[in-house]
């Protein structure tokens, strides 16, 4: 009997290529659309062996797939989606599809927050690995190549973004995924094209914890007042984690060396020592959330402890590319100001009495515009040399609310930093070629690609001696 065609609409984001490769290793035939394949999602899928069709064109329906999967950056518009909904084509967004074919059996994990959603996801898989849990998370573990896997009953670890599902459902993807327990890192403002302001956010969050079940668990960051503020309207028991003196399970002292992070929780009188293969105290934190959850419901403490210490976390997340000729080049995924404070507080801590160089890219829809904009200053301050991009298709967000990075170089420069502004990746390439000097950190800040600047200077630094690749 043949197997099922299922077409994805939008096939190439993080969330949708990995819903392919799911879908793949389920039995379906796959295959999909998008505008381009670029690594390293592009190449990814070719290698499953799915069939990408690029640009958008009723065509890509011949022949006519059993189900069809609508991506959230696929417009209304869009000419596929039009002939999807013409011909009958059964169909579902990326939340739908996930909950339909793995969730439903399930006791789902969802990680949520503003920030440190990823890390905090792949904590959890590994906190897990023994009993082979199921996930699908925004990013890919360095433990497995990628960033989803069927697993096996009963767990499944889901990262849950509070951006909404689809064009034709604006409803939270988190609220599709009808979570057990949930781990709630933080809660700021961010999609300012969705969201009117932070209490919009908190409604979105606040309806989530109403959908929770009566025997579900959270496991709240007390360090944020909104989180406090949200947990309120759950129906099932809150147990809170932070460094706060209020919080249940405390984080209390924490030590960076080597790339690894020591912690100390304490809880019910009494402390638990840990140790993590991430650095930076937002990371100590991010794990102390994943023991508070793990140890409430009942796991073993030394399961969970040992399993923390086996991450190798995720790519993009203050991930050491090459290190050449006493240089070391870092890509990371940060963008809002509060997670690039966090990363480069990390990498200070990390690399201590290293010229620390930041090269910037304000590519996000929110980003895009100027809530951030007195903001960034700070957060960039940082670094000791901070290389600014022009904001990359700027018309994506509305006149009279742009971002500045002309603004934000002046706000640098103001506070005694040495920053520059340059019209792209390459033109920051060029000045690095000549700037760099042993000793040097360079963090790529991007949710994109930064005009291919990570692998450009991938490739420059390959011709120093004594390349090392990580």
């Amino acid at each position: 009997m043949l197997q099922k065609l299922v077409h994805l609409i939008g096939i190439s984001g993080t969330g949708m290529g990995a819903l392919a490769g799911l879908l793949k290793e389920k039995g379906f035939r796959v295959q999909g659309s998008d505008t381009a394949f670029y690594p390293p999602m592009g190449p990814f899928l070719k290698g499953l062996g799915i069939r990408l069709l690029e640009g958008f064109s009723e065509k890509n329906l011949d022949p006519r797939p059993d189900l069809a999967i609508i991506g959230n950056v696929v417009r209304a518009d869009n000419p596929e989606a039009q002939k999807v909904f013409s011909l009958g084509i059964p169909y579902y967004s990326f939340p739908d599809a996930l909950r339909e074919f793995w969730l439903v059996d399930r006791t789902v994990i969802a990680v949520c927050g503003t920030h440190g959603k990823t890390t905090t996801s792949s904590l959890t898989v590994s906190a897990l690995r023994n009993r082979t849990p199921g996930f699908m998370v925004g990013g890919i573990l360095k433990d497995y190549g990628r960033g989803f896997d069927q697993g096996g009953p009963p767990w499944f670890i889901v990262e849950g973004d509070e951006y909404d599902t689809a064009f034709f459902d604006k409803t939270p993807k988190f609220l599709h995924y009808c979570p057990r327990y949930v781990i709630l890192t933080s809660i700021e403002f961010d999609h300012a094209d969705i969201y009117k302001d932070i209490n919009e956010i908190k409604g979105a969050f606040s309806r989530l914890m109403e959908q929770l079940p009566e025997d579900g668990l959270v496991s709240a960051c007390s360090d944020s007042r909104h989180v406090l503020d949200v947990v309120k309207r759950a129906n099932c028991r809150v147990v809170t984690y932070g460094v706060g003196e209020k919080a249940q399970y405390r984080l209390v002292d924490y030590v960076v060396e080597n790339g690894e992070t020591k912690f100390v929780v304490q809880t019910k009188g009494r402390v638990i020592e840990g140790k993590i293969r991430l650095p930076g105290r937002h990371n100590a934190l991010n794990a102390t959330g994943v023991l508070c959850l793990l140890l409430e419901i009942g796991l073993d403490e030394k399961e969970v402890l040992d399993g923390l210490y086996k991450c190798g976390g995720v790519k993009r997340r203050q991930e050491v590319v090459v290190e050449a000729s006493g240089i070391t080049l870092i890509d990371d995924f940060a963008h809002h100001p509060t997670a690039v404070k966090e990363t480069l507080t990390a990498l200070k801590e990390r690399y201590k009495q290293r010229r620390l160089v930041v090269a910037f890219e304000p590519r996000t829809n929110t980003s895009r515009r100027s809530v951030f904009q007195r903001v960034y200053p700070e957060a960039l301050s940082l670094g000791d040399l901070v290389l600014v991009r022009s904001v990359p298709d700027p018309e994506k967000a509305p006149p009279g609310d742009r971002f500045s990075s002309e603004t934000l170089v002046e706000d640098l420069n103001a506070m005694g930093k040495s920053a520059f502004l340059f019209k792209d990746g390459d033109e920051i390439l060029a000045y690095l070629k000549d700037e760099l000097k042993s000793g040097d950190v360079v963090v790529v800040m991007s949710n994109g690609s930064f005009d291919g600047l990570i692998e450009k200077m991938t490739v420059f630094l390959r011709g120093k001696n004594h390349a090392r690749f990580l």
